[in-house]
């Protein structure tokens, strides 16, 4: 049995209805309100077979229909327009990624929020992989005659500060030049990168404040190595509440439970390929827990290299064109922004 042009027609009412009243749709319905010009007869024709082909399905007896998780699939890759955003919506977006974002964890969770408030979903956002963090800066400043606060500060806009032990004989000047030539041999370098010679070399160059030098090294790793997952920042988490689909007690506290699990969300978003938008539908997820949900990735970069992904989780019964709609915006001003921030 092909898919025709009817057939197509009639499946896009099912599916732009049931998105936006979550009630099966019934023939009558379908030729009231979209002007198929068909009568509702042959209208449940052409439902019975989309439902032959799986793309709709029957929830109870004597009901409408409502799209499979097959029949969105189809929907997504055959008939669903490209939307943009509204003038006001990409202002907002823009004004909410401005200039004012100086550190890289605030801007995560402005993305986290913006796309959950554009689409009413569940955001999800992987922060950028610690594994391309560098260092960037340490600053030693006296505090008192034998302790010093040490602050670290990282490309992706970590700051980490600790209070270290330093010998009394240790000046302001000499606490200075440590942080000096630190920063002047250490920038743009991952802890991987830092080579045993290149410790030693240091080591040379500062043989009166090695206890200080051995000291700052500790907390440089720590700061680079802080967390060695990509941190998962969520946006908007009660509106799954607003789903229908989700009043079931047993199902959102499911959902809830894997959100709060960040290694199997982070895992879910490692699908995601390295370009374009993503969309994964019902049971196509791997996870047992996701699979009453759609999810629609994406991911960020930096001068070409992945940093993390963003995403929005929902129900199946997703507005799909909308969700990649702000994903893709947000995707290109979170690049934009995490360009500005981390090349300061």
């Amino acid at each position: 049995m092909q898919m025709n042009d009817r057939k197509q027609k009639v499946l896009w009412a099912i599916i732009h209805d049931y998105v936006s009243t979550a009630e099966p749709v019934g023939s009558r319905t379908i030729a009231r309100k979209y002007n198929l010009g068909v009568s509702p007869a042959t209208i449940r024709n052409e439902m019975s077979d989309l439902e032959e082909l799986g793309l709709i399905e029957q929830p109870y007896t004597s009901s409408g229909r409502i799209p499979s998780d097959y029949g969105y699939r189809y929907f997504v890759d055959c008939l669903m327009e490209r939307k943009a955003l509204a003038a006001e919506e990409l202002r907002i977006m823009q004004q909410t990624m401005s200039d004012r974002l100086q550190e890289v964890d605030y801007l995560m969770q402005q993305a986290s929020a913006i796309i959950s408030q554009l689409t009413n979903y569940t955001a999800v956002v992987l922060g950028p992989q610690v594994g391309k963090t560098t260092f960037q800066q340490i600053q030693l400043i006296p505090i008192m005659p034998t302790k010093a606060v040490a602050v670290i500060i990282t490309s992706a806009g970590v700051v980490e500060s600790k209070i270290l032990d330093i010998p009394e004989s240790l000046t302001p000047e000499d606490l200075q030049q440590v942080s000096a030539v630190i920063n002047e041999s250490l920038r743009g370098l991952t802890m991987n990168q830092v080579r045993a010679s290149l410790c030693h070399e240091l080591a040379e160059t500062l043989k009166k404040q090695t206890q200080v030098l051995s000291q700052s090294l500790e907390i440089i790793d720590e700061a680079l190595h802080a967390d060695n997952d990509e941190r998962v920042y969520l946006g908007g988490t009660l509106n799954i509440f607003k789903q229908p689909e989700f009043k079931d007690v047993d199902k959102i506290q499911t959902l809830l439970g894997i959100l709060e699990q960040h290694h199997t969300v982070r895992e879910l978003l490692h699908h995601t390929p390295e370009r374009g938008v993503n969309i994964t539908i019902g049971t196509e997820n791997k996870h047992e827990g996701f699979r009453n949900c759609s999810m629609v990735t994406a991911t960020y970069h930096l001068d070409g290299e992945v940093l993390g992904v963003i995403g929005l989780v929902g129900p199946t019964r997703m507005e799909y064109s909308r969700s990649v709609a702000v994903i893709e915006s947000l995707t290109e001003n979170l690049s934009f922004a995490l360009k500005r921030i981390l090349n300061r």
